[in-house]
């Protein structure tokens, strides 16, 4: 008999995280100074990261003890389970194995948490009081709330707009937890005011946020600032899901020939798939395919430009090298959950540019009819974000069943969507229209980014 969900005890959650960056062929491009188009020091990430981040962000070394505190916390749901897709193979008639780690466990609902505790407790170690942030579908909001409440830290969250009003249940998980929540543009950064004296209906966007929260950070001695993606730290938290995931199909004797997950910045999928991605860089398993997932209406690894840019629209941050579709682009008030920044983690993006995986994009009606697929086959109501993944496992799973392949399909289930309903009551009733962001827009968004020589 086929398992259902194949389980780990505590006893067996990964001790350490994975760094991917041990194992690339090239060295991620560094970031630059904006003034000097040199590169920058962990020095200048000093006045909104705790140092221990910073030397995180910057290891060169495989693998990277978890603290106990943070271990402790984890076993609060961790390890995770790793699903197989039974009923939903049954319904697609397909021969291949479709499997699912289950990240919708978590207190907060995602896989947030897995990077939200680990930077609550360094910051809390340093003696910092006070963590500002962004967030955007809230997903991130949520997690470091929690994780803060947890470390005796306060919080301050910058809501985008449009999501703060699409989500109103996420604003009170994030008050639940004891955090501070605003709609990002707000009148109480520099930023925020610039924005909306440029555009005072603006629904915001993560680079907006991230604007308001940096300054935040940088105008407040007792405050660090936080980010829930992107960052090569953020990332490394994040592999605990692979790491376990790993261990799962060794009791099965089983491996992915295909991964996939959504994308906006990378830290969910990237999450699952760089210990996996890890062999394919040694040469142990060239041949495993994996595949972002993102938006039409955001679709920065397929239509994006591989430069450096700012990774926030006041340009507070250093430059770096990732696929970009500009540092001030706004994106559309789509469903789309999360996925709605300009830019992407530099790992995943290197990973890409290099040709070790590869990304598609799709509309958001043809998402939600996946989700409802799924969840009317497995049960579970998955966030907007996971539905671009369940999209393209279905697309994988139905050509194996023309090609006859038993293929090994597995992907990152981030989160459940329990409090998006909205966006499905607006699919079930039509209200939702595809939108691919065009072309020209995104030309001229490009044509701010900062030349590089």
């Amino acid at each position: 008999m086929e398992k259902t969900k194949i389980l780990l005890d505590e006893d067996e959650m990964p001790r350490k995280w994975y760094n991917v960056q041990a194992d690339l062929p090239t060295p991620l491009d560094p970031p630059l100074d904006l003034g000097t188009g040199e590169p920058v020091g962990p020095e200048a990430l000093a006045p909104i990261f705790p140092m221990e981040l910073i030397k995180q962000e910057v290891s060169q070394e495989k693998w990277i003890p978890i603290p106990e505190e943070v271990l402790d916390i984890y076993r609060l749901w961790r390890p995770t389970p790793l699903y197989r897709a039974l009923r939903l193979e049954k319904a697609l008639k397909t021969p291949a194995k479709i499997y699912y780690n289950w990240e919708g466990v978590s207190p907060p609902g995602s896989h947030k948490p897995n990077t939200a505790v680990a930077q609550a407790y360094y910051n809390m170690k340093e003696g910092v009081e006070r963590i500002a942030t962004e967030t955007g579908a809230g997903q991130w909001g949520s997690a470091l709330s929690f994780g803060t409440c947890l470390f005796g830290l306060e919080c301050m969250v910058y809501m985008v707009k449009i999501s703060y009003e699409q989500k109103p249940y996420r604003k009170v998980m994030i008050e639940t937890w004891g955090a501070n929540v605003l709609p990002s543009p707000t009148n109480t950064t520099n930023a925020g005011r610039q924005i909306l004296e440029r555009d005072p209906e603006c629904t915001g966007s993560l680079g907006i946020a991230i604007s308001e929260a940096i300054e935040d950070a940088a105008t407040h001695e007792n405050t660090k600032y936080a980010l829930g993606s992107v960052l090569n730290h953020v990332l490394l938290h994040q592999t605990i899901q692979g790491l376990e995931c790993k261990k799962q199909f060794e009791l099965i004797d089983q491996y992915p020939d295909v991964i996939y997950g959504c994308v906006g910045g990378g830290s969910n999928f990237a999450g699952l798939f760089l210990p996996f991605m890890g062999d394919k860089l040694r040469g142990e398993k060239p041949d495993l395919q994996i595949t972002s997932c993102e938006p039409m209406a955001c679709p920065t690894l397929t239509k994006g430009l591989y430069t450096y840019d700012s990774g926030d629209v006041a340009m507070l941050t250093p430059l770096i090298k990732m696929y970009t579709l500009g540092h001030d682009f706004v994106p559309p008030p789509i469903h789309a959950g999360g996925l709605r920044y300009h830019g992407d983690a530099p790992i995943l993006c290197k990973l890409t540019h290099d040709g070790f995986m590869d990304a598609v994009a799709y509309h958001q009606t043809e998402v939600f009819k996946a989700a409802i697929t799924f969840a009317q086959a497995e049960g579970i109501i998955v966030a907007p974000e996971t539905a671009h993944c369940v999209k393209a496992v279905i697309d994988e799973a139905l050509r194996c069943k023309e090609t006859g392949e038993e293929k090994v399909i597995l992907f990152a289930n981030s989160g459940h969507g329990h409090f998006d309903l909205a966006a499905y009551d607006a699919y079930h009733n039509g209200k939702l229209v595809d939108y691919e962001y065009p072309v020209e827009l995104i030309k001229q968004s490009l044509a701010k980014v900062p030349k590089i020589e």
